[in-house]
């Protein structure tokens, strides 16, 4: 439904004009002189303005100047009697769209008005276009595959066969785990594999953006909304209108906005901060977190309903140290990624460089390891990156965290796992794979140890 502002100070012909668009499924006010208008569309979102040129006071091109400088996109339709057609020529000069002159019929009056509108919407989407640019300038779009997701351990496996089952449907997900673990990879992965690839891909880092802000980003804001609104803006979810809109960090929404996404989850409508019109958008939502959001409900931090709205299909980003299988590929995937950067020719990785990563229980995940590589290639002075290249000497940083997963407040049975995974680990590592002898290393029966490899993922 459009909003048309009628700006005509003859009662009789105020409401006639208000009539006949009515009818064709306009929502119309009208206002009996300019500074009202002004008032109005400084309070509103309006579509088109058709305004009478002479009036008492503030005239029809007193009132053009005045919204233009509110807003240049206004579309303004100037309504005119025959001896006034050299001020409806200029009033179009001054950027009104068209002009109509008394009297006229109420097929011409609609005419007029769709093509008006028609402009406005071509306006709209060149705006939303202006909009996406400015957005992808400032977030640089990497479109990702199911390429994107290396590795070939069995978890990584089953998110892959999880993401091609949910990347042809539209329903929502939600990402959990740890910081770093890959899990907008993940979301672009969906993406760029389903029906709405050829849309925009929109990300949002919520928890990075205070209250006020987040909700501009994701909704937008009129003219005038806050104080420093000097122009509408666009939010993520206009933006993100037929394509997938990706909120990192959901956990961290206040109880009001979260509020207000649930509505837009049920309705697929929302307005923008400060404005009155509703916005309907066809948007696939993924989320992603690393809180837990359960604990969350449980504390009231976080909503029920928005959490069902949300866990429609669960993907579980394991952290690194739960898929060591693939810290070889991802390690050689980050040189190749920084060689053809670079200057220098770093062939590939040691062995012991490679057990020496392999080792390390990487809290900050693949990003942590995405540095590590970044760092040993700058420093490295031979072809091949060695285990003194390493940043830290990795060992003396894995001894301690441990000193520090100690002292984190786990409970007992959390530690003697981690201590029984290393230690299977480093047995199976010196036994070179050998189940029989690394059960003989470790004092356990071979069935014992079969189970505890199958547990940790270790085979």
């Amino acid at each position: 439904m459009s909003n048309i502002l009628i700006i005509e100070d003859n009662d009789t012909m105020r409401e006639g004009l208000i009539q006949v668009l009515s009818k064709v499924g306009h929502y119309v006010q009208g206002v009996t002189s300019g500074p009202e208008g002004v008032v109005v569309f400084k309070r509103e979102h309006i579509d088109v303005v058709l305004s009478d040129l002479k009036m008492k006071g503030m005239d029809g091109l007193q009132v053009l100047d005045e919204l233009k400088r509110l807003d240049p996109d206004a579309v303004f339709v100037m309504m005119t009697a025959y001896g006034t057609i050299e001020l409806a020529v200029e009033a179009m000069r001054r950027g009104a769209f068209d002009f109509i002159t008394k009297p006229f019929s109420p097929d011409v009056l609609r005419v007029k008005v769709e093509k008006a509108l028609g402009v406005r919407r071509m306006t709209y989407e060149h705006s939303r276009l202006q909009h996406f640019q400015e957005y992808v300038r400032e977030n640089e779009r990497d479109a990702a595959g199911f390429s994107a997701i290396i590795g070939k351990s069995k978890k990584v496996v089953e998110i892959l066969e999880t993401v091609r089952k949910v990347a042809a449907m539209d329903s929502s997900v939600i990402i959990t785990g740890e910081s770093g673990t890959g899990k907008e990879l993940v979301a672009r992965a969906i993406h760029y594999n389903s029906p709405r690839k050829d849309g925009p891909f929109i990300k949002v880092n919520c928890g990075a953006l205070a209250e006020g802000v987040l909700e501009s980003e994701l909704f937008g804001h009129e003219r005038g909304a806050f104080t420093g609104a000097v122009k509408r803006k666009m939010g993520r979810f206009e933006l993100a209108d037929h394509g997938t809109l990706f909120l990192d960090e959901i956990g961290d929404f206040s109880p009001a906005i979260q509020l207000k996404l649930l509505r837009v989850l049920q309705e697929r409508e929302f307005e923008r901060v400060g404005g009155t019109q509703t916005l309907q958008i066809d948007v696939r939502l993924i989320s992603a977190t690393n809180k837990d959001l359960r604990a969350e409900i449980d504390r009231g931090t976080f909503r029920s309903d928005l959490y069902y709205r949300l866990h429609i299909v669960p993907i579980v980003m394991p952290p690194l140290r739960e898929r060591r299988e693939d810290i070889p590929m991802l390690a050689e995937h980050f040189l190749q990624k920084h060689r053809a950067g670079g200057r220098k020719t770093v062939s590939g990785f040691s062995p012991e460089a490679l057990e020496a990563l392999k080792a390390y229980s990487w809290p900050g995940n693949i990003r942590e390891l995405e540095n590590t590589v970044e760092q040993a290639y700058v420093l490295t002075d031979g072809e091949i990156i060695e285990q003194k290249d390493l940043p830290l000497c990795l060992a003396q940083r894995e001894a301690t965290d441990m000193i520090e997963y100690l002292t984190s407040g786990r409970s007992l049975p959390e530690v003697l796992e981690k201590v029984e995974r290393d230690m299977i680990e480093h047995a199976f590592k010196k036994a070179h794979g050998v189940k029989a002898e690394t059960a003989r290393l470790l004092g356990v029966k071979p069935s014992a140890l079969y189970y505890k490899l199958e547990k940790y993922g270790i085979l």
